[in-house]
């Protein structure tokens, strides 16, 4: 693998990765739930994507491709790791101080629904409705037929749907999230 440092890469390159890093790193969180390891994923992206400068189609999604790096990055670590496993109970109870707004409530009930999802569903959802790309662009970040992304974005949205229809969260109180009061 070429080694290129940030001074050799163009100056329309750097822009991109830089504009991108804030879309990198929520995504990040989404597949590691952990801020920190987010941030390790990030930088590990973005210095691949510095090294692989040579590999970047000109006039090309860069989004696309920094996210791919990013999402084989993560997997690749995973594997690795054998860190698959999904200990909800743990998870929520990483918080260090209970959340003291209703928003930081809202919120973590919001992700723990999502967590109840599959992590295809997750995934999909994290694409194309938290970080702005298209289905195509999913679709070729997946490494996926279009109609594969389709099916996936249905269904989770259905899935998530039923979710908060069991009360996980009320969205009807004043035009934000709440959480419902489930006896």
């Amino acid at each position: 693998m070429g080694e290129t440092t940030v001074k050799e890469a163009s100056t329309e390159f750097r822009a991109a990765l830089v504009d991108c890093i804030p879309h990198l790193r929520a995504f990040a969180i989404s597949l590691t739930r952990n801020g920190d390891r987010a941030d390790d994923l990030v930088h590990d992206a973005a210095v691949r994507a510095l090294a692989a400068t040579h590999q970047f189609t000109p006039d090309t999604n860069f989004k696309a491709w920094i996210f791919t790096i990013l999402r084989n990055h993560h997997y690749t670590q995973s594997r690795k790791e054998q860190w698959l496993s999904f200990d909800e109970e743990k998870t929520i109870g990483e918080q260090a101080s209970p959340a003291t707004q209703e928003i930081a409530v809202e919120l973590s009930e919001m992700q723990r629904t999502l967590w109840r999802l599959g992590a295809d569903h997750r995934e999909v959802l994290m694409l194309v409705g938290a970080t702005g790309l298209s289905q195509e662009e999913a679709a070729k970040l997946c490494n996926c037929a279009i109609g594969t992304i389709k099916s996936r974005l249905s269904r989770a949205r259905r899935e998530l749907a039923r979710l908060l229809a069991e009360g996980a969260i009320d969205f009807s109180y004043g035009g934000s999230a709440r959480v419902a009061q489930v006896a």
